[in-house]
């Protein structure tokens, strides 16, 4: 049985309005940018723990995605950024110098002007802007390519073709020199070049060719 008010007993109705009555609305935690990079990183963890068991700390939303994943991915980004402030910066290439080079050709009557980088061939530079200058071996061991150097600087150290002397009067190889400065040289005559390296070995200086020797000693065989 129910009874009223003056039974000391709540009647039915009140009973049901009692239990029909709405909860209260839960907190609902905003994720915001901040928040991600924040120090409430451990406590927001914690907290979304705490939710998937029950403890009702703030209202999922079903058009976010998990907390955790945003969670990580803000570190993940805070944590590239630190990264890429923290990293060294690469150092710059170093430059190599670069050096005009001229080059007068007597036998052909031209003069050429040509910029060579330190660390390249000079003959090789310049073939490679269309610029025809003498060679033959291409490896330092002939006289084709010999040059007088008229101003500037050059360093050989390939140079096998002309000997130490000849470098010290100002003879170089273009095939195997390096610009040190900005250089002036002169072509040369190859058979000049290669009298002056190997003239002394010879008792009575260069051999002249006799063809009339040469074709009695052939008609004798």
């Amino acid at each position: 049985a129910v009874h009223g008010q003056d039974g000391g007993v709540p009647r039915r109705d009140h009973v049901r309005a009692r239990h029909s009555a709405p909860p209260l609305p839960l907190p609902r935690l905003v994720l915001t940018d901040a928040l991600l990079s924040s120090p409430l990183l451990g406590w927001a963890c914690r907290a979304r723990v705490g939710a998937a068991h029950g403890g009702g700390l703030w209202r999922r939303s079903g058009r976010s995605p998990s907390l955790l994943a945003r969670l990580a991915r803000g570190t993940s980004t805070t944590a590239r950024a630190s990264e890429l402030q923290q990293a060294p910066a690469p150092a710059p290439a170093a430059v190599v110098p670069t050096h005009k080079v001229t080059v007068h050709d007597r036998e052909r009557g031209v003069v050429h002007h040509f910029l060579v980088p330190q660390d390249q061939y000079i003959l090789h530079t310049a073939e490679a802007q269309d610029i025809t200058l003498p060679f033959a071996c291409r490896h330092g061991c002939c006289t084709s390519c010999a040059v007088r150097i008229k101003s500037g600087q050059i360093r050989q150290p390939e140079a096998l073709g002309i000997s130490a002397d000849l470098r010290e009067q100002g003879y170089a190889l273009l095939c195997v020199g390096y610009p040190s400065s900005d250089l002036e040289v002169e072509t040369q005559d190859e058979d000049e070049v290669y009298w002056l390296q190997f003239g002394r070995y010879f008792a009575r200086g260069p051999v002249d060719r006799d063809d009339y020797a040469l074709e009695l000693a052939m008609g004798d065989e």
